[in-house]
């Protein structure tokens, strides 16, 4: 039996159980925030705080398929976000109300010696577990920032997390089942399904190389915990460095393919242009593009809000965040002058190279009236964020520097 046929019975087997599980789908009903809502510094940027089981109240992006993002205060909490705060995004709309963990298995298949159909039992033995601090930040984090405006969700700063993940190297999976010569990709899939039959499904792929480089893991834990359901429980993909859309929740599928894939998620959505910055003139149309891959230096103030009021002449301690690909964070900055002088900040515990890099200084505001603080980061490859935002079709990938505004009285 093929993976299509294999992955045909699983739907109709979860098609079934579903008939039975009202009741555990009822469970899954957001109940709404007293908090009521949050405002985002955008246009429209009114959001309803909805909480669902395992969460506290997020703001609602959509309900179906749930799509949650994280009020940005809670990067304040800490460098590890909780992971009843980690935001929420799914493709398909129709996702599974409940998931026997020990029920469930991971087929991998294709261009290997060996079709291996994996229970989370078989996966923890297959070695010493691995542990990584990495981010998981979604293609469209701060698409709401992006002017002129673009089609998509209109995203704050929150659709981003850092976590401690802990699971099995793809590669010791791939090695289980023995990878065949002319290997050139994996295709990655999960439980979540389209409702219609001309809905594309929601596969990505990545390229051999990247599967096995020991980094990329299977993961059953976050944060010391179980993965909460509705970020891929009981197994999820981890790729180290790279956008959340490869980030395949409630993993069920591993091929390995001989060719490019040329699905849709890969071929028509989640693409950039094909050049250095990923970007065009604001409102042109590129010539080329390609599937989005690694993240971009990125960095912000966590521990004051924009529109707070600071004394005069009183020193302030400043505090934030700062990460990219896993190059490794170097250096942050603070300017209160719009970019013309620099102050360094100091760089916290190093928890890894994917991992958010926490940074502290003090600064001391000088003169009344509103100020507008700019941070900065700078990576070991000496590569800085740009000081404005760069544009393209998908609002992908923002990374420009931020810049909070506060009053001084």
């Amino acid at each position: 039996m093929n993976l299509h046929d294999e992955r045909n019975k699983v739907q109709r087997r979860q098609f079934l159980q579903g008939m039975g599980i009202a009741a555990v789908g009822l469970a899954f009903a957001p109940l709404r925030s007293q908090a009521d809502t949050e405002t985002l510094a955008f246009g429209n940027g009114t959001r309803e705080l909805i909480a669902y089981p395992q969460k506290r109240p997020l703001m609602l992006v959509t309900a179906r398929p749930p799509h949650l993002e994280m009020p940005f205060a809670v990067f304040k909490e800490g460098v590890l976000t909780p992971n009843d705060a980690f935001f929420v995004r799914y493709h398909m709309p129709n996702i599974p109300a409940s998931i026997d963990a020990g029920m469930h298995r991971l087929k991998v298949g294709g261009l290997v010696d060996k079709p291996l159909s994996l229970s989370l039992k078989d996966l923890q033995g297959l070695g010493d577990p691995v542990e990584i601090v990495a981010v998981n930040q979604c293609s469209g984090n701060s698409r709401g920032f992006v002017s002129p405006r673009v089609f998509g969700a209109q995203l704050g700063n929150g659709s981003m997390g850092n976590a401690r993940w802990t699971g099995i190297p793809l590669k010791k999976v791939l090695e289980q089942a023995g990878v065949q010569a002319g290997a050139k990709q994996v295709t990655v899939r999960g439980l979540d399904h389209a409702v219609l039959p001309a809905t594309p499904e929601f596969v990505k792929a990545f390229d051999i190389d990247l599967a096995l480089n020991g980094e990329t893991m299977i993961a059953w834990a976050m944060n010391g915990a179980d993965i909460p359901f509705l970020n891929g429980y009981p197994i999820k993909l981890i790729v180290p460095g790279y956008f959340g859309t490869y980030w395949v929740k409630h993993l069920s599928e591993i091929e390995v393919i001989g060719h490019d894939f040329d699905g849709f998620f890969m071929q028509t959505a989640y693409r950039v242009p094909d050049n250095d910055c990923q970007c065009i003139p604001a409102g042109s149309n590129p010539d080329k593009m390609r599937p989005i891959t690694q993240l971009k230096i990125r960095s912000f103030v966590t521990s004051l809000r924009g529109g707070e009021s600071l004394p005069l002449g009183n020193p302030v301690a400043l505090q934030g965040i700062a990460f990219d690909c896993g190059e490794g964070i170097s250096a942050v900055e603070i300017s209160d002058d719009g970019g013309q002088h620099w102050q360094a900040a100091t760089l916290g515990e190093d928890l890894g190279k994917y991992s958010f890099r926490e940074w502290r200084t003090t600064w001391k505001p000088q003169s009344k009236g509103k100020v507008a603080l700019q941070v900065r980061a700078r990576n070991r490859l000496g590569e800085e964020q740009p000081a404005s935002g760069l544009w393209n079709p998908g609002g992908y990938a923002h990374n420009a520097i931020e810049t909070i505004s506060v009053f001084v009285v």
